[in-house]
């Protein structure tokens, strides 16, 4: 049962003495209910960063009210992704970096190499862009690289010390101001309702690469390997069976109207602010500290700082989001690493007739009745054991959390280097696919139980999301600049 707070105990989800022949404990339908949301709003919180809304911004600002379409489609994407991965998590009770691993060793390798550049270069662009906004509303205090400096380590403190209980509350209070501040902006441009209705039509732009960039829209919003981590929490909130798939499907659903109500309040700003006016901003985070300018001279310094208050709880939800969710994911790759060398040590981990060497289920229809999934293959991780709350005390969670702390420190006061950031470039782009088209993979095999394997509409999402990032992947790998890297 739930606790008074909405949060649900990790030992809660099933019905007491109604279990089945293998004394497993029964999945019992939970009701969709507002009071269990959480997980869907630290997946908004953290996948709309600063960079999300200067894109939409630039949007606006370029094209007006025109790629409004595409922003809506972005986040219909990304609540196909976010839903299959909480899906599997509760269907399967196991978690997503176990089903990777059951496909093959290459994801592992594409995981490792991924989370090590990403979060050495991610950390510095985080507190960078945590610390801006800091900087500007208090521009004498000291200098943006100490900004930085601080944002990081009152993340990696807050992380460190507190569980996802916490962890959630806050993240709730900070979008909270983020829905405010941008809603309010929203509305203090006095969107033309008109010219915005229109804008739900697909349209391309008349210009040069507009196919391009409306993909980047509609990829650009909501979220990266924060969507991977979306099943992480849905499994720290307590949630560990299929009894609570409602619940999870009306959180996700939460989670990116909120996310799209971001967004199209940072386009109707841009579309208003600075396309009527032809006033171009830069792109990154500074184009914020610009849009504060502006906000300043157009609507006076009591709006340009609330905007700025706004611009910090978008970026630091973001820091703390990356610093428990990633961490977490981390924590279960090394997890699963060690149980894998224990069993490969002890000539344990064969597995038990009836199953597959890939970490299939049975081949039987057993456990999918009940839609518990099927059984952990030996050397799998659960999400019971993420829900347990021990991932967030164990060595792995931390010393992932001190990665993406202190190594990307250097970054911030010697520059970033060249080849790196092609690389995390690359990784970057590379992995919104391989999310998408695993998940394919996933949802519809033996893996995941009949009932709970993808159907049309699911698949097609998927499916088109596989593509427009492979599309979107296969052109930043072409526009780096591989001549200066060699």
């Amino acid at each position: 049962m739930a606790d008074t707070s909405g949060n649900a105990d990790t030992t809660g989800s099933t019905a007491t003495g109604n279990t089945g022949e293998t004394g497993k404990a029964l999945s019992v339908p939970r009701k969709s209910s507002w009071k269990y949301i959480g997980p869907g709003i630290v997946v908004a919180a953290t996948g709309v960063g600063a960079g999300d809304l200067v894109a939409t911004l630039i949007a606006g600002s370029n094209f007006g009210y025109t790629l409004l379409w595409a922003a809506v489609i972005g986040c219909l994407v990304k609540i196909s992704l976010a839903e299959a991965a909480g899906r599997w998590h509760l269907s399967t009770g196991r978690t997503l970096f176990d089903g990777w691993a059951s496909l093959g060793r290459w994801t592992s390798w594409f995981f490792v190499v991924y989370v090590v550049i990403w979060g050495f270069v991610y950390g510095a662009a985080a507190m960078s862009s945590s610390g801006l906004p800091l900087q500007a509303l208090f521009p004498d205090v000291m200098d943006l690289e100490w900004w930085a400096v601080l944002t990081g380590l009152v993340g990696l403190v807050f992380v460190w010390f507190n569980k996802y209980e916490v962890f959630e509350k806050v993240m709730t209070v900070l979008v909270g101001v983020m829905f405010v501040v941008t809603v309010y902006l929203a509305i203090r441009v006095t969107p033309n309702l008109g010219d915005a209705f229109a804008g739900l039509l697909p349209v391309l732009p008349d210009e040069k690469d507009s196919i391009l960039n409306t993909l980047g829209l509609i990829g650009g919003v909501g979220g990266t390997i924060t969507l991977a981590a979306y099943g992480y929490w849905v499994n720290a909130k307590g949630w560990t069976n299929t009894g609570w798939m409602k619940v999870m499907r009306l959180d996700n659903r939460v989670a990116y109207i909120t996310t799209g109500i971001f967004v199209i309040s940072m386009l109707f700003v841009g579309a208003e602010l600075l396309h009527s006016s032809n006033v171009a901003i830069a792109s990154g985070d500074k184009g914020l500290i610009q849009l504060g300018d502006i906000l300043e001279d157009e609507y006076g310094t009591a709006t340009a700082k609330f905007f700025l208050i706004g611009f910090f709880a978008t970026s630091f939800t973001s820091l703390i989001g990356v610093w428990h969710g990633v961490s977490l994911m981390f924590a279960d790759f090394v997890e699963r690493y060690r149980k894998d060398r224990t069993d490969r040590a002890t000539g344990e981990g064969k597995p038990p007739a009836g199953k597959t060497t890939s970490g299939e289920g049975p081949t039987s229809s057993e456990g999918s009745a009940s839609g518990e999934g099927s059984a952990p293959s030996e050397g799998s991780t659960s999400g019971e054991e993420v829900a347990s709350g021990a991932r967030e005390r164990s060595w792995p969670f931390r010393a992932y959390l001190l990665w993406l702390t202190f190594p990307p420190i250097v970054l911030l006061f010697q520059g970033e280097p060249f080849r790196l950031i092609i690389l995390y470039g690359v990784l970057g782009a590379a992995f919104l696919p391989f999310l998408a088209l695993t998940l394919v993979w996933l949802l519809n095999s033996s893996r995941t139980p009949t009932e709970w394997r993808n159907g049309i509409l699911s698949n097609s999402m998927l499916t088109i999301a596989g593509l427009i990032f492979v599309i979107l992947c296969v052109k930043q790998i072409w526009d780096q600049p591989w001549s200066e890297f060699f």
